[in-house]
């Protein structure tokens, strides 16, 4: 969930399940497995029917590694041709179809948040492309998926037989909220329905630099006939339910944990000779309590260089948070155990690819990014990464970096 980190580390990683592509500036995706959700499932996330059982909408779309490219919103010059690109191709769906504008941002909004708006190849599932849909959930074959054209037609227009259906079929969606319409398409769980919003000021910049006119006026309005759709196969509160309709619910990949909710208590285990940072553990937790209150937004998806920073790194050294922990000394992985040290760093599954990493800085109480303001640090109870993004826990580590620099 650290797309700087990703990018500054892509080098580091090892392990036949994180084969990753070199060259996504050129086109070239990457064959893993990603987090959450390909996030949603179709549109910005990518789902109809059939989806993964609520997780969508969450955070978690890795930007690959690449030298001086730095994070999601700031990718850097190859990868930022590369999102606008694909902006461009989306706008000319729309206008093709005769959509405004306001159909564009919606569409750009949603794919920054499942792909960063890059044409992935792998997701959450079976999740690929610009919107993370699926071929299961009846988006189409993989090779149509990956062509931006079609995926991009299959968020605005659905299937012909409304099955997965498309924002043209959300009853009113030009007059809406805009994160709300793409969760009509996508049908996250409701408490990750407005991470859409955050990502409308970004879509503006991308589509100013693309030249996009996010203002034209659309040749189509609602019909009589969508009256009361609301969009992915089944009524809105099933989705937030878990429950997709006709279609299969698919289990989450991911180790179990401790209950969700339950309270986490501060431990008094010391960190091992070996591990060695630039910032003590006080200064580490100060730091991140400082950027909590003064920092800008600067973490938008980078949990794992947050982390690192806090303690004095550059970078960690590992594209994704979970492998950071996969990777830790098994002596030093504490799996499922709810007592860590203040200083320590936690971890969970969410579902998608990267996971999540957090600083446990005492009295149950975790440093994070994206969880109450997007791209920026708060502090708040370590429980809330279960209770509000559906994460499940995995243990904690000690703060070991030795790949970081």
């Amino acid at each position: 969930m650290d797309g700087r980190d990703a990018l500054n580390a892509a080098a580091n990683v090892g392990g036949a399940a994180l084969k990753v592509k070199a060259g996504v500036a050129l086109g070239v995706a990457f064959m893993v497995f990603l987090f959450f959700v390909g996030i949603l499932g179709g549109g910005s996330a990518g789902k109809a029917f059939a989806d993964s059982c609520g997780d969508r909408g969450q955070p978690g779309a890795e930007l690959p590694g690449g030298e001086g490219d730095t994070g999601a919103q700031n990718p850097g010059p190859e990868l930022r041709k590369q999102q606008i690109e694909n902006a461009k191709t989306i706008d000319g769906v729309a206008e093709e179809g005769g959509l405004s504008g306001r159909a564009t941002l919606i569409a750009l909004m949603t794919a920054l948040q499942e792909s960063t708006l890059l044409n992935l190849d792998h997701g959450h599932a079976d999740s690929i492309g610009l919107f993370q849909q699926r071929p299961s959930a009846g988006w189409g074959t993989k090779d149509q998926i990956m062509k931006p054209e079609y995926s991009a037609s299959m968020f605005f227009f659905g299937d012909e037989d409304g099955s997965p259906m498309g924002l043209t079929d959300v009853n009113g969606w030009e007059s809406m909220e805009m994160w709300e319409a793409a969760a009509k398409v996508q049908r996250p769980a409701k408490e990750y329905e407005r991470l859409y919003a955050g990502q409308e000021q970004p879509a503006r910049e991308i589509a100013r630099e693309a030249g996009i006119d996010l203002e034209r006026q659309g040749e189509t309005t609602d019909t009589d006939e969508t009256a009361g759709q609301t969009g992915g196969g089944a009524g809105e509160d099933d989705a937030a339910n878990g429950d997709d309709g006709p279609g299969e619910c698919y289990e989450e990949d991911g180790a179990g944990g401790g209950k969700p909710g339950e309270p986490f208590h501060d431990g008094n285990a010391e960190w091992p000779a070996y591990v060695k940072n630039p910032r003590s553990t006080a200064d580490a937790i100060a730091w991140a309590k400082n950027e909590a209150e003064t920092g800008d937004k600067d973490w938008y998806r980078m949990c794992l260089a947050f982390v690192a920073r806090a303690y004095g790194w550059s970078f960690s050294g590992v594209n994704y948070a979970i492998d950071h922990y996969k990777y830790m000394p098994e002596s030093q992985k504490h799996d499922q155990d709810r007592n860590p040290p203040p200083g320590a760093l936690m971890y969970w599954d969410t579902g998608q690819r990267a996971g999540h990493v957090a600083i446990y800085l005492g009295n149950g109480m975790i440093a994070s990014n994206d969880i109450k303001r997007v791209g920026y640090i708060d502090v708040v109870p370590a429980t809330d990464i279960e209770t509000k993004w559906g994460a499940t826990y995995l243990g904690w580590a000690p703060p070991y970096f030795p790949s970081g620099g």
